[in-house]
């Protein structure tokens, strides 16, 4: 009985001997395969895309604001309430925006136009955002009114520059405040950048005389929860303030919208991948059977001089995954080389993944061995007087 490896020889004699049949069924793997480690590609950089602007962003939250035009706005304790109401949420917190007006914020020679914002005490919990340097405000500055507000890493890197922000001053709309706290920049709906500064939303009302808050941001414990949480959330403010337009949205609706599509035409390139694969496993099925036909006196002289049927069954399976790996390896090649150029011209992210690998590799051999196995059984089968006749 022929051991794996001399099969495995037996297998490349044979297929070497037949270049332009080996040559068909090896482009048939190579074209289906390809289609599929394509689709896989575009399905990982997809992801990939999504999760760089998922990272660019805040937290996922779900953002409530309100507009009044006779009657009392929301304010903290309508923010309380919230809290207390719905479940599932990790972080709630309010905020206000200062009038463009009052932005502009000077450090010595060095002057900018940043985002202002009055902020409560769990603003970076509800918006994921890290704390860099120093400390972020606590409840004293809020009790106290401390002129005090930390500020985000672009807005210290362009008037700081190499000097160390903590206890600095900045100086706006007649007033001194100091810094204590270093934030990383994040965008809250994809704008670019322009610095932030986030200071007690009591020093807000007392500059104002205003007890309203703008917007209410929660960040859900689970993302698939925000719509639940969203809907929950107006119909608890609408209760509170009947006179309100309450209007709530997810700060992530467009990369959500744009995840959708995305896998909506990878499955539909996966499916149209898996029809190029199994058009490459009919065509190995129909050069399998025109082997063992051509090779009928061939099978019956081997099984005359004491070849098993288990060992043609296994000669012909182990050619056609020989094909499929040569094709399948030789697709995965080139996919890699051409989508590393489109990658690299087009800026995507793009990484190897041994997953795709694997998953492309593992088709062309279910599809390789799958189409060949039923020639290959009936090869086996031959009557050894038959098939030399």
């Amino acid at each position: 009985m022929l051991s794996l490896l001399d099969l495995v020889d037996l297998s490349f004699k044979s297929l070497v001997a037949n270049k332009l049949r080996s040559t068909l069924t090896a482009l048939g793997v190579f074209m289906g395969v390809g289609a599929v480690n394509a689709t896989l590609q575009v399905g990982d950089i997809s992801r990939a895309i999504i999760a760089e602007q998922l990272a660019a962003r805040e937290a996922p939250q779900v953002q409530i604001g309100t507009y009044v035009s006779e009657g009392r706005d929301a304010n903290l304790e309508d923010m309380n309430y919230l809290q207390r109401n719905i479940q599932n949420i990790t972080a709630i917190s309010g905020m206000n925006y200062f009038s463009s007006e009052e932005n502009k914020v000077f450090f010595r020679a060095q002057e900018a136009q940043p985002q202002m914002l009055a902020v409560t005490q769990d603003y970076l919990q509800t918006t994921g955002i890290k704390l860099l340097k120093g400390r972020f405000l606590n409840s004293s500055d809020f009790i106290n009114y401390r002129p005090v507000i930390v500020i985000d890493k672009f807005l210290a890197d362009k008037l700081f520059q190499k000097e160390n922000p903590l206890e600095q001053q900045l100086f706006s709309d007649g007033r001194l405040y100091l810094v204590v706290g270093v934030i990383e920049s994040k965008m809250s709906f994809g704008e670019e950048p322009k610095g932030s500064i986030l200071l007690p939303i009591s020093i807000y009302s007392a500059m104002t005389g205003m007890e309203n808050i703008q917007l209410i941001s929660i960040r859900p414990l689970h993302t698939e929860k925000m719509e639940e949480i969203k809907t929950k959330a107006e119909e608890l403010l609408k209760k509170r303030l009947p006179n309100a337009e309450v209007y709530a949205y997810s700060n992530i609706e467009d990369i959500v919208a744009q995840k959708q599509t995305l896998e909506i035409a990878s499955q539909g390139l996966t499916v149209v991948g898996m029809i190029a694969l199994l058009i490459g496993g009919v065509g190995i099925t129909n050069i399998t059977i025109a082997a063992v036909i051509e090779r009928t006196p061939e099978i019956g002289l081997r099984r005359a001089i004491g070849a098993t049927k288990t060992e043609i069954l296994w000669q012909f399976i182990l050619e056609a995954a020989i094909l499929s790996l040569f094709g399948g390896i030789s697709a995965i090649t080139a996919v890699h080389g051409i989508t590393t150029v489109v990658a690299q011209t087009f800026a995507l992210p793009y990484k190897f993944e041994l997953k795709t690998v694997t998953l492309s590799l593992g088709s062309a051999l279910f599809v390789g061995v799958g189409a060949s196995f039923f020639p290959a059984f009936r090869a086996s089968q031959l009557d050894p007087v038959k098939a030399l006749r």
